[in-house]
Formats: C-alpha cells, structure tokens, sequence
C-alpha cells in the first residue's frame, strides 16, 4: 500500500521531511503547500499554492480528500497552534503533530511553564504576567538577571535577554504596551537568566512511547562567535558533544519522560514531534527553556541524515499510537552539520529574487536544502533572508563541518551571507579532539553498574535457602545440594530451563511499572521446572538495556527476588548489561536461568502410566500471564482505550494494571503431591493456550479432552477476544484463558491433590479427562467454545 502524504510548509525544515519521506518505499504521492523552488524541483513531489492560515483549512482538506492523502505532517508552528490537526482529524486523515490543544505547549510560554512547574520539570524560576504595571513592578524588586518572553508565538523573535535591569523595562514595554510582537505580548513571562550551553532534543512520541533524535546545538545569532541578532538559526550539528550518556539519561528521566507523560495524564497527549530546547548548567544540569511542537529548523536538516530508520514509518506508527512496533535507529558513529546561507542583510533588511545557481553532483554525503527560495519562470531565485543551507555527515564532526562548508561553496547568489565558525562550542570539547574518551563517554557507567549492586544486595540476600547463601561480586553462583536435602547425588538430576517475559515488557516500560515482570520472568521458568517434576533451586537474571537507569533495575530486581521467594529458590547472581546504541531509550530486555533438581523416581511426565480415564485438573490463572501480548497488546491499541483507561472488566482498576498482573507461580503448592506420587503430569499453560500446552505431557495414545464450561473464563479473556473480533481457535491458542496449569491425576486422587492445592491457596477446576486417541485425533479438544464472547 502506498502512500499520498501532504507536508505543510515552505522552509528547510519541509524540504528536508520530504527528502527524508521519499526514501521510503511505501510513500506515494507527495504534496507540498506552498512549498518552495527547492521543493517543487523533487521528482514525486507536487506543490500547491494553499496558504496556511485557518481560512484555508476548507481549501486544504478538501484537496487532502480530493488526493487521497493518508497522513498530513506540519511543519510551521502557527497552523498546529491554530488548530490543522483537528480540521484534518474532522475528516478522517491524520496529522503527525498535535491538537491545538497540545499546541499550547509551544503557543503559550506562559502555559508551558505552568505545565512545567505542575509535573515537577526542571526549569527557570519564572511569573506570568497580563498585567504591565504588575510585570514591572517585579522586575523592578528582582535582583538577578532575567529574560522576558512574548508568551505567544513570535516567529522565534520573541525572546529578549536584557544586560539590566532598565533594559529589563524596556522590553517589557516593547512587548506589552507597544505590542511589537502583536497578540503574542498578551501575556509575558519573565524568568531567571540561565548560564550554561544550550541543548535541542527531538522527540518523537505518540503519546506514551517515544524515540529522540541525535541531540543537538543550533546557531541563533547571526554573527560569528554568537554575536549579532537573534536568527531562525545559522546552522547546526549533531550529535553535540555535551550531551554525554549520562546527560542524556538525566534529560529523559527528568524531562522527556515526565513531559510526555504529563501531557498525556493532562488530557492532550503528544502525537508527533516535541522539541525540547535545554539549557545545561555548568555542573551538568539540564533545564528546559521552551516547548515547541513540531521539528526544528535548522536542526531538521541536520538530523535527518543521521537516521536510518524510514521516517514514513515512524510516523505511521506514531499516529497510530504504536511507535513501539517500528524499529528506530541512527547510523551508529557518525555526525553532522548544517550551514545556513543568508540574504545579505538578514534578520533586518535583505534583498529577493536574486538568481541562485547549484553546481552539481555535489560531493558524497552532501545535501542541499532550500528554505526562502522559489522558481520564476524556470529559474531558481531567493525568496526570503535565509535561503538555502548545506548539510553533510561524515564519520567525524570535523570532517561533517569541513564537507558542509564545502557544499556552500556549490551554491551561488548575490550577497550571500554564511557564519564561519558552525560548531565551534563543540570543538572546545576534549572528547571531539580526541584528547579525552572515558568508557563513561562513550555509554557504559561502570559506577552505576556498582551501585545497583550495593542496592540489591538486600533483596538478594532475602531469597537464602538452605544450599545457597547468595553473595553478588563473584564470578558465578554456588549451590550445595546436600545441603538442599539431596543427599543421594546418584539418584538426583538438575533441571535446567530458560525463558524471557516477552513484549509484556514494554507494557511495563510505558507505565513505568518495573517489579511485576521481574515475577514474570522468575515464574516463567520455575514452573516450567515443576513440570518436570523438580524443585527450583537456583536462579540467574540478565537484564539489558541502553542506558541504566537505577531506579528501573532496582525495581525490576526486587521483582525477581519476590519471584524467586515464592518459588523457594534462591536468586545467586545475574548480569545487568549496559549496551549503548542496542536499545531505544527507556526499553530493556531480559531473560532469566532457572536450575533445579528432581529425584529420578520422581520425574514428570510419567506417560507410561497415563491412559484414558484419567482426569484433567485446571488451577486458576491470575490474568493473562506472560505470554500472548503481541496479540493483547494489538487489542488495545487498536482499540479506543489507553492502558491508563479504567478497565471494562474492572473499573477499579486500569487497563494497564491489569495486564501487568504477574504470572502466577505454582511451585510450593503443587510439590507435596509431587512428592507422594500423586501427579501424573503437569502442562504449563504458556504460548499456545491449552490447545499446544497439554499435549506436551502426553503420550501418543491419548487425547486430552476438555469443557471449557467447567470454569468461568474471567472477564479480561472475553473482552479481548470481543474487543479485537479474534476467532475462537485462535485465541484458545494463543492465551490460558483463566486455567494456568494442567494436572494429570488418575481419578483416585483427585480428592487429595485437590484438597492440597485448595489448601495452598489455589483455586482448582475439574476440567475433563483423557481418551483414546482414534485416528486423525489431535492432542487436545475444547468443547463449548461457542459463543465465549
């Protein structure tokens, strides 16, 4: 299926989405309004003569029906602020940015620092005033430097960083009385003045999960060594050194998750690109600055080239709520850099319609992008101050600023303007020189590595038992089996299995709920050893991820050990490992060990006693357990609800809780009858429901037979099934349906080994029996099926 997609806009930033959308190969149509000569060049690529105002949103949506356009992308601020996100949302077509709504977060400063101080985000100091005697009474009684900003928008020109305090009036005047920047002096905000370097990260988010662009540093000032006037910027590069990996867990720990977070919690989630401009202070502390909603410019050109995943896609998957479904990825080790060129004369007074002539091929690597450029009777002129920029990477950020200043040189026009020192803060840096790289800079702290160490050692010491006395900083973990009660070592074998908890995790990533799949991964393994018959003796995690964040591990970890003291075995050691580049930020995996041991006259199954009669015992599951969450995971999100929604099943709870409910573990409850020989078989009921799962404890000559009227099937079970129209047999084996483990027992004792479940705890269902196989029979049966949902 291909795609028509319409880009609003006429600058850089446009030119550069639509290069980087018509790589895709899923992209059809594209269309452009207005658009800009650089544009309007591209083969594929139509522009079309539609201003951006609200009056012409009837005119914009009419033409997105009349060409079938799929996805709509921004690009300028104002129209996302006005509100073209719901008047392409009114008919049907999606847009990748936000509603109105959301848009205040760039609309208003003065919203988006309220915003800021609500959810606890780092920021300046700062008052809101409507009040122009108010405003300046305060800034009369400060007694530090400060900034006044427009709260509105003002093309990037609002902003004003007084030298004192009469230049501090001034502005304040400019801005409210004088109203030199319109409406958007409505409302000021007058905040601290904030030292330190400045920061650009891209977000992109589809209201719960996120990806972020190679961090940034764009160039305001117009004159070499930032001097001059405030720009819409001058150049750019990426990934600027400063942001270091330990800077960028701080900036999503305590910014882009909480922000994302909180606009989704305050009613008006983030559905495409929050750009978030930091300032870092000089002990290395991020603060934010501003909010905008849409990508950047120049910043745009600059990280584009760096990414090597398909940006269609993204944004599919990001208006679709599922951006966690598609791979995100940068081309590992290398940088880039973007130089502006200008209109003589720029940001006051310049000249248009200048002839522009590129030479071409242009060098490998290098990219041209047009902003104040048009056609005129087939020739290429300049149509606004900055007109067109060179962007290149490379695999190093010197060698990225030398090829763009080489691909300015293949641009010609009269009068043209370029700031010659693009990228300077960064080679201040010792890491771009070469002098300095610590195993820190380049993602991996040993230092926090040993920390969580120190922190878990508690929760692993809880989970003693005699043969294991756990101690971490070894080398591996030591168990005793004599000490465990095994003392006849010829007759005993050690279980072992392993397994993982699947894409439940991200569920718990999104929520940021860590502990209970730390049980999931701990039951998925032991109950697969008491199937066997055996005792979980052991256990060893592994937990991976991009960047450690100590709260998550210690949370997961502390799951772990809940997990492992449930099953009775102890947890002797792990390996958390911290692989920059192999994750996008907040997800992790894990897998997790289990070793247990079991007497040889006590192994399961024992097919060669099994025939037909015997009967088929359910115990209670307690939800969906760990796996099937592709497909639960679809539901929802297809679905109309979030996972912070109440859930239908269950309005006490929410929807997200609910299906993070641990696995439940079987171990000590089913080991006494075990050990009497009173259990013939058991079937853990994972991946493949009862249907796959209980043949796997039978021998050849029986087929399991069961009434799935015989338990009530609880309410999540058939909400899924109903919510995303799945057939019958495939959810029978796909999810456990209410019944976690099976237990094969001759008829004799089922009293017995009900009573001790019953007594453990368990809630246990007589669930049918076995019978011959005759020919052309499968493993398993499920009867009364129909009409479940």
């Amino acid at each position: 299926m291909s795609f028509n997609v319409l880009v609003l806009g006429e600058g850089g930033r446009e030119h550069a989405l639509i290069w980087k959308l018509s790589q895709s190969p899923k992209i059809g149509k594209i269309f452009c309004a207005p658009g800009n000569g650089g544009i309007a060049s591209m083969k594929n690529v139509t522009c079309v003569p539609i201003g951006l105002s609200s009056s012409d949103y009837p005119e914009l949506t009419s033409f997105a029906l009349k060409n079938d356009v799929k996805l709509v992308v921004p690009g300028p601020e104002q129209p996302l602020v006005d509100g073209v996100a719901d008047a392409f949302a009114k008919i049907g077509i999606p847009s990748f940015g936000p509603s109105s709504t959301a848009a205040r977060m760039e609309g208003s400063k003065a919203f988006a620092k309220d915003f800021m101080k609500k959810h606890g985000i780092p920021t300046a100091t700062y008052q809101n005033f409507t009040d122009y005697e108010e405003a300046k009474r305060y800034v009369q009684n400060c007694n530090t430097k400060v900034v006044i900003k427009a709260s509105g928008i003002a093309a990037g020109k609002g902003v004003i960083i007084p030298e004192n305090k009469d230049e501090a009036l001034l502005a304040l005047k400019e801005i409210m009385v004088d109203r030199n920047f319109g409406a958007a002096g409505s409302e000021v905000v007058v905040e601290e003045y904030l030292e330190g370097d400045e920061l650009s990260i891209l977000c992109i988010s589809d209201g719960y999960s996120y990806v972020y662009l190679p961090p940034a540093q764009d160039h305001k000032r117009v004159g070499n060594g930032d001097t001059g006037l405030n720009t819409g910027g001058m150049g750019a590069y990426a990934p600027a050194p400063l942001a270091t990996p330990s800077l960028l867990s701080k900036i999503e720990k305590t910014i882009l998750k909480p922000s994302i977070d909180g606009m989704r919690k305050d009613g008006y989630p983030m559905v495409g690109v929050l750009f978030v401009g930091l300032m870092i202070s000089p002990q290395g502390e991020p603060k934010v600055l501003e909010y905008n909603v849409r990508f950047g410019d120049p910043e745009t050109q600059t990280v584009l080239p760096l990414m090597k995943s398909d940006l269609l896609d993204l944004m599919i998957a990001t208006v679709e709520h599922r951006l966690d479904s598609v791979p995100f990825s940068i081309y590992e080790g290398k940088s880039s850099a973007t130089v502006v060129m200008a209109a003589s004369g720029y940001p006051v007074k310049y000249n248009k319609g200048d002839k522009i002539s590129i030479k071409e091929p242009l060098p490998e690597d290098t990219f041209i992008f047009h902003a104040g450029t048009k056609l005129v009777n087939g020739s290429l002129v300049t149509a606004g101050g900055r007109v067109i920029a060179a962007t290149a990477i490379s695999d190093t950020l010197k060698d990225a600023v030398k090829k763009a200043y080489v691909g300015v040189g293949f641009v010609t026009f009269t009068g043209k303007y370029t700031r010659d020192d693009i990228a300077h803060r960064a080679f201040d840096s010792k890491i771009v020189d070469g002098n300095t790289l610590t195993y820190e800079a380049a993602g991996v702290s040993v230092d926090a590595g040993n920390k969580l160490v120190e922190n878990i050692k508690k929760m692993v010491k809880s989970t003693s038992r005699p043969g294991a006395n756990p101690e971490l900083g070894g080398f591996g973990g030591l168990f005793d089996l004599k000490a465990a009660g095994y003392n006849d070592i010829d007759n005993t074998l050690l279980v072992g299995a392993t397994d993982g908890v699947g894409t439940k995790l991200r569920i718990a990533q999104i929520l940021d709920i860590h502990d209970t799949v730390g049980i999931d991964l701990v039951a998925m393994n032991v109950n697969d050893l008491v199937v066997q018959g055996a005792e979980p003796l052991m256990f060893l995690d592994y937990f991976a991820t991009g960047h450690l964040d100590l709260p998550v591990a210690q949370s997961f970890v502390r799951g772990v050990a809940d997990g492992c003291k449930q099953a009775g075995c102890a947890l002797v050691g792990g390996e958390t490992s911290e692989m920059p580049g192999m994750y996008p930020p907040g997800h992790y995996d894990t897998n997790g060990t289990a070793v247990g041991a079991v007497l040889k006259d006590e192994m399961l199954p024992r097919t060669d006693e099994m025939g037909a009669g015997d009967i088929l015992l359910g115990i209670a599951s307690n939800g969906i357990h760990s796996n099937g969450y592709s497909l639960v995971r679809k539901i929802i999100e297809s679905s109309s609800y979030n996972y912070t929604d109440p859930a239908p099943w269950n309005p006490k709870s929410t929807i997200g809780r609910e299906v993070l409910i641990p696995t439940r573990i079987y171990v000590k409850q089913l080991l006494p009858s075990i050990k009497s020989g009173l259990i013939l078989g058991l079937a853990h009921i994972t991946g493949g429901g009862l249907i796959e799962n209980v043949p796997r404890a039978l021998p050849d000559n029986v087929t399991a037979k069961i009434d799935i009227s015989t338990w009530e099937v609880p309410e999540i079970f058939k909400w899924l099934g109903k919510e995303g129209n799945v057939p019958i047999p495939d959810i029978l084996k796909t999810l456990n349906l209410g019944v976690g483990m099976v237990v094969i027992v001759k008829a004799l004792n089922v009293e017995r080994v009900t009573d001790n479940l019953t007594k453990a705890g368990e809630t246990v269902y007589k669930i049918g029996k076995l019978v011959k196989r005759m020919p052309g029979m499968v493993g398993c049966i499920v009867d009364n099926a129909e009409g479940l949902y």
